[in-house]
């Protein structure tokens, strides 16, 4: 028989675990009082939910946080107090004495357990009346409490060499003070507190400011900070402040020889209004407009604001704005964008790009939720579905709100789309949301000089007989409007979509279809306009001229044969003499020129020549050709066509001097 197994726990230095969580956890050392003010409004969650079953544990006093600093022979120190649940010794033991272990999450669990044996959570009492506006109800899901990991505390020592915590718990006489400079040990005893409740004491670091530690005995450091991750807290955060004044008379002079006095006042730091959590009938636009200004920065309203929020199994509430205009980053590459993310009221990521998709970058706005799996920093998110559905949820939302505006005040959404087209048209390239964009999406069309157009605005006014929608891309709309390859279409009457903006050279090959008709480039394929019986007649009268020019046609794709696949007679055109064009799913020159700006190799690809069959100058080569087809002269021309035809698309020559000469001697001749 073998020997059983011995079985072993695993071992850790509590000081090399503490290191690594001080210096490796948090990106930003600021963090540390967004952690401990959240563990103090835990606490405060924590007294509120008890007193519904036992009111004897909270006297009147108002549940609040109170932040003050002071220097002196003690050195500099910060304190961080609340009135909440506290701990008892055994707690104080068990969970600031263990790393990773969180008395929030097993007061959780114990909740719900006790709601699991009663089966009564609906029934149960309900908050005091002056709380039940901003209070969850006793029902409500209080796994939602923020402090889940049981390390936030920890991070005090960031800031701090020496942390101190005087607690006594709600229903209890004896307090306990707890000691520790972060070295793997700490002290504990019994003390005096005259309330329930915890007293933080951090005895500071020396600043740092190169290296991210602010000093937190400054007034402004503490302000900006808990303004910046703490604003929303649903309980006031007081900071205490010092004055000296200097006694004064009736009329308001200084009284000779009186002694300064110091006056002490708590100023309330945070706004505690989440505008998110109220129903949208009962927030005035003037609201959310100085709510959308202090989260974006900005000086003006948004063009427009959009509310939601998702309960059940997930829950999360959003309030998502569109800005009345562009920021100047809005195409940098490395900008930085997203929404605020907050996990019941606290800011635990300021630019969470992973809820909203890049084509939407331009949106500000905050996402709270109980529910999203952070890492244990509470700053990254973990790959999780229910980011995706925020995700969805924020983009089907946006792309429903402003197709309503599209539809209904089109003045309105053009300003919009003014500023924003050009980022929204990326979101054909999400696969995601593609059909949720493409209704959105405008271009500029042969069928109006000033305004734009939409995809199904196009489609309505298609003739019957028209089977595909046709689109040109182009360095401008002047560009579009001459080129050569619109001519056959505009005089059968069919609209031609111009898409004029780099952008669309992107697009145009992620749009196939709309409403179940193909896009068609006019600059690819061959052209087949009008009825079946008109197709016909053009096909055959096209090919018995394209017999008759056999010969010439030949001697043109010889000359030019380093530069085109091949050359033929066109249905495309009716007033220009010649055209390049691509097969369908060749790369269009603006892209091949686009691609080779963005430093990308491209391939050389040669495209098709066509040449207008009724236009004087084939007539004329036709003759040359038949008089000599060695004649010189007509290779002059072969290669004075190809270049014409580069030009009025807009691309270069592939030798200007040899072109420049040829235009010459012909000008002489």
């Amino acid at each position: 028989m073998s020997a059983q197994p011995e079985v072993f726990q695993f071992k850790s230095e509590a000081r090399q675990l503490l290191d690594l969580m001080i210096h490796s956890l948090y990106s930003n050392k600021e963090i540390f009082l967004r952690e401990l003010i959240s563990n103090s409004s835990d606490a405060l969650d924590k007294l509120r939910f008890e007193a519904l079953t036992n009111p004897g544990l909270r006297d009147d006093s108002p549940l609040k946080i109170k932040l003050w600093a002071e220097t002196g022979d003690e050195g500099r120190r910060l304190h961080i107090e609340d009135n909440g649940i506290g701990m008892s010794r055994d707690e104080v033991i068990a969970n600031l004495g263990t790393i990773a272990r969180s008395g929030t999450k097993e007061f959780a669990a114990r909740m719900a357990e006790a709601r699991d044996a009663e089966g009564e959570a609906a029934e149960a009492p309900e908050p005091a009346e002056a709380e039940a506006a901003e209070a969850p109800a006793a029902g409500a899901d209080v796994e939602s409490l923020i402090g889940q990991f049981g390390v936030g505390f920890y991070s005090s020592f960031m800031a701090a060499d020496r942390v101190v915590v005087v607690t006594r718990k709600a229903g209890e006489e004896q307090a306990t003070r707890w000691i520790s400079t972060g070295d793997g040990t700490f002290s504990v005893e019994d003390v005096q507190r005259d309330t329930h409740g915890t007293t933080i004491t951090l005895h500071l670091r020396e600043a740092d400011p190169d290296n991210g530690l602010q000093d937190f005995t400054a007034e402004w450091v503490v302000r900006q900070t808990v303004k910046k991750y703490s604003d929303f807290v649903q309980y006031p955060i007081e900071l205490r402040t010092e004055r000296t004044e200097t006694p004064t008379d009736d009329d308001g002079e200084e009284i000779e020889g009186a002694e300064a006095e110091t006056i002490v006042e708590w100023q309330t730091l945070n706004s505690m209004k989440a505008i998110w959590s109220r129903n949208k009938s009962d927030v005035s636009d003037e609201e959310y407009a100085e709510f959308y200004k202090h989260v974006a920065g900005d000086w003006e309203a948004p063009f427009e604001t959009i509310a939601f929020k998702a309960e059940g199994m997930f829950a999360y509430q959003a309030l998502v704005f569109v800005p009345g205009r562009a920021p100047f980053d809005l195409f940098y590459r490395d900008q930085k964008w997203g929404l605020q993310l907050y996990v019941n009221r606290v800011l635990v990521k300021d630019k969470a790009d992973e809820l909203l998709p890049d084509w939407l970058r331009f949106l500000k706005g905050v996402v709270d939720s109980p529910d999203l799996s952070l890492n244990v920093s509470r700053e990254i998110l973990q790959n999780d579905r229910r980011v995706n559905s925020i995700k969805k949820k924020i983009v089907r939302k946006t792309c429903d709100t402003l197709e309503a505006i599209q539809k209904e005040d089109r003045a309105r959404y053009l300003g919009f789309w003014e500023k924003f087209g050009r980022v929204i048209k990326e979101g054909v390239t999400d696969f995601q949301s593609k059909d949720r964009v493409l209704p959105l999406l405008m271009f500029a069309s042969s069928a109006d000089d000033e305004n734009p157009t939409t995809l199904a605005e196009y489609v309505e006014r298609m003739p019957e007989e028209q089977e595909a929608i046709y689109y040109i891309t182009g360095d401008s709309r002047a560009a579009c409007e001459r080129s050569p390859h619109i001519e056959a279409f505009l005089d059968k009457g069919y609209e031609v979509l111009f898409l004029d903006e780099p952008i669309d050279e992107i697009i145009a090959g992620h749009i196939t279809e709309f409403e179940e008709k193909k896009l068609q480039s006019v600059g690819k394929g061959t052209v087949e306009l009008g009825t079946e019986e008109e197709r016909k007649l053009a096909e055959d009268a096209r090919k018995e001229k394209e017999e008759a020019h056999a010969s010439l046609l030949e001697l043109i794709q010889k000359t030019l044969d380093a530069h085109v696949k091949e050359v033929r007679l066109s249905s495309r055109l009716k007033s220009s003499p010649v055209c390049l064009v691509g097969e369908e799913f060749d790369m269009t020159p603006g892209l091949q020129r686009l691609l080779e700006q963005s430093g990308q190799a491209t391939e050389k690809q040669k495209r098709i020549l066509e040449l207008n069959p009724d236009h004087p100058i084939l007539g004329k080569m036709q003759g040359l050709f038949e008089a000599s087809a060695e004649d010189p002269v007509l290779a002059d021309y072969a290669h004075l066509l190809h270049g014409q035809a580069l030009i009025a698309e807009g691309s270069p020559l592939p030798d200007p001097a040899a072109f420049a000469k040829r235009v010459a001697e012909l000008m002489t001749r």
